[in-house]
């Protein structure tokens, strides 16, 4: 199985739609992914990005059409539970409410389980404990190990959110709109965090409306409005003044340092 996911592509989609209630917020989607890839997923809130994310990961299923078709990994069906084993999701915040007591290393260590929290029922072997202690080595935050969650920063939250979703070692890292509610030195936090992993060989999904977002191990970029993908190509193609105008529908400025984009 594992060498079968490995040589297929993270996704494919060819023309897919998908509807919140009676609306249709995707439109004839198409879109391939291969394996270690890095790409960002740009555009204005409201575009679909979120949806887009929310398909990759089977929490919406597009509408059944002729001509169109959804694989990911190479396979058109997954058990959830089976999929998530593969995938790296980065939530927003950890769910339930004993995650404010619980400590940093069983937050990473809960990523096995997609779950909250350690609770009773689940078997916590030595070889997870010892996998928790290398993500937080990696991700410099072994200070964090004893800390409860929810007396940590939200850099440092966001630190064990990541830990929590590549513990497991997916074959992808998915991210939607991650330097939210980040301050300044947060968001560098974060950006170096990411830059590591890509280095190391994990594929980064990052859906963002922030271009300062993208790394420089990012190169390729799809821009999507209103629910379609309008450019899809290389990096130093599509971040230019013209694209991002036409994208967010303001006048932009652009300037590119140390392999960071920012606009104005």
């Amino acid at each position: 199985m594992e060498t079968e996911l490995g040589s297929s592509a993270f996704i494919e989609m060819r023309n897919i739609s998908v509807a919140r209630g009676e609306a249709i917020v995707l439109h004839d989607v198409s879109l391939r992914i291969g394996p270690q890839e890095h790409i960002a997923i740009l555009g204005p809130n409201g575009c679909g990005k979120s949806t887009l994310m929310q398909t990759l990961t089977c929490q919406r299923y597009p509408l059944v059409r002729e001509g169109s078709h959804l694989r990911i990994f190479g396979r058109e069906r997954w058990d959830v539970s089976e999929l998530r084993r593969h995938l790296g999701v980065v939530a927003t915040e950890l769910p339930g409410e004993r995650t404010p007591y619980t400590r940093g290393r069983d937050a990473v260590v809960s990523g096995f389980f997609s779950s909250s929290t350690l609770w009773p029922n689940l078997h916590v072997t030595a070889d997870m404990i010892q996998r928790a202690n290398e993500i937080l080595h990696l991700l410099e935050a072994e200070h964090l190990r004893d800390k409860p969650v929810g007396e940590m920063s939200a850099g440092e939250m966001k630190r064990i959110l990541i830990g929590r979703a590549i513990v497991h070692r997916p074959q992808i890292l998915l991210l939607d709109e991650p330097s939210n509610a980040l301050d300044l030195a947060s968001q560098w936090e974060l950006r170096q965090t990411l830059r590591r992993l890509a280095q190391q060989g994990t594929g980064i999904l990052l859906i963002t409306h922030h271009l300062s977002d993208i790394l420089p191990e990012i190169d390729r970029v799809v821009m999507m409005r209103h629910g379609r993908i309008v450019a899809d190509g290389r990096k130093t193609e599509l971040l230019t003044a013209q694209r991002l105008r036409d994208l967010f529908g303001v006048d932009v400025e652009l300037a590119d340092r140390n392999g960071f984009y920012h606009a104005w």
